[in-house]
């Protein structure tokens, strides 16, 4: 069996969510991993994983858009920790623990390190679709794709094998990039997704001229996660952060509005929710994200939503299921297995 390092980003949760399902088949097929993550992830995954507590970049939003000069003096302000933490990663997990492989899930100290020590490196996340995927990207985005190009590009220089979660398939660039569906964890697997009345909202914090919005709604539900308040004001039911209550909601909604990461937009279209995306300013995986889903048919953008939107995303509803009908179904097995005979591949070399 094999020794592996995983990196995982612990920007938000969807990285961590992926990471279990994939630590969970490492840990059944016997490899012995160690788990390199910071904030989020380590929130999620400690418990349950042997996890070393990293350091790493945050996107700090404001009335859901990227507010630059907080990000940079926020990212700015980790740099000493971050050194810090890097040689901590020399001494006591890569020299100690002698990996023969790294897996990364856009977590740059541990893909730099499987560079340094000449380890196999296996990209696996949803960010290098944007480097190693052939599609097309409205010329008023162009400028923000260069830019995150680059960004992965830095964060991940060069893996030997990028394994891509995707929910909109493309020709891919090179001939070790493999594209697979987004992979479910199980408690969204073991859901039974039904119909009801309300629609589920999730947003960043500090949105709230989109709850202004849906005031001019007084005939809709709304469950509304993600702005700290807790109660009912009219039609608007605020609930304060739930794993399991969220997942709920989600599975017994009729539609969903929410900003446009990829995870929650998985989730959804796996149960077969309708989506208004509601992309970050200035965060182009999100905005491209709500690019894909229209091109789908399974939802509509709304980089800067008005009345008419949400009623015309209300009003479609119907069309969107139908849509979603048609979807395959998401399969984590293909992935899994492919990553099992790349650890074979290059632990045996």
């Amino acid at each position: 069996m094999a020794r592996i390092i995983y990196g995982v980003s612990g920007e938000g949760s969807g990285h961590s969510s992926r990471a279990r399902v994939v630590l969970e088949h490492l840990e059944q097929q016997g490899h012995e991993v160690k788990v390199i993550t910071y904030d989020r992830g380590y929130q999620n995954l400690s418990a349950d994983f042997d996890v070393f507590a990293s350091v790493g970049l945050h996107i700090v939003s404001r009335n859901n858009k990227v507010a630059p000069l907080p990000t940079l003096l926020n990212n700015l302000q980790k740099i000493p920790q971050g050194i810090s933490v890097l040689q901590e990663l020399r001494k006591t997990i890569f020299k100690q623990f002698d990996p023969q492989l790294v897996l990364t899930d856009f977590e740059p100290l541990t893909a730099y390190l499987a560079q340094h020590y000449d380890l196999p490196l296996i990209s696996l996340d949803n960010q290098h679709r944007l480097r190693y995927m052939e599609y097309e990207c409205p010329a008023e985005l162009k400028f923000n794709r260069d830019v995150t190009v680059s960004v992965i590009r830095a964060m991940v220089p060069k893996p030997d094998v990028s394994l891509v979660t995707t929910f909109c398939l493309g020709a891919v660039k090179n001939a070790h990039t493999f594209l697979f569906p987004p992979l479910l964890r199980k408690e969204v697997t073991a859901l039974n997704p039904t119909c009801g009345d309300a629609v589920l909202v999730y947003l960043t914090s500090g949105y709230e001229g989109f709850i202004e919005l849906l005031d001019r709604f007084p005939r809709e539900r709304f469950i509304i996660y993600g702005q700290g308040d807790c109660g009912e004001r009219g039609n608007l039911h605020f609930k304060v952060p739930s794993k399991d209550g969220f997942l709920t909601d989600l599975a017994n909604c009729k539609a969903v509005m929410a900003t446009a990461g990829f995870t929650l937009m998985t989730e959804a279209l796996a149960l077969g929710k309708p989506y208004l995306a509601l992309p970050m300013a200035g965060q182009f995986e999100q905005e491209i994200n709500a690019v894909f889903l229209e091109q789908m048919g399974c939802g509509m953008r709304a980089p800067t939503p008005t009345p008419d939107q949400i009623g015309a995303f209300l009003y479609r509803l119907p069309d969107f299921s139908d849509q979603l009908s048609k979807q395959p179904s998401n399969d984590n097995q293909a992935l899994l297995t492919k990553l099992d005979s790349l650890i074979e591949q290059f632990t045996q070399a």
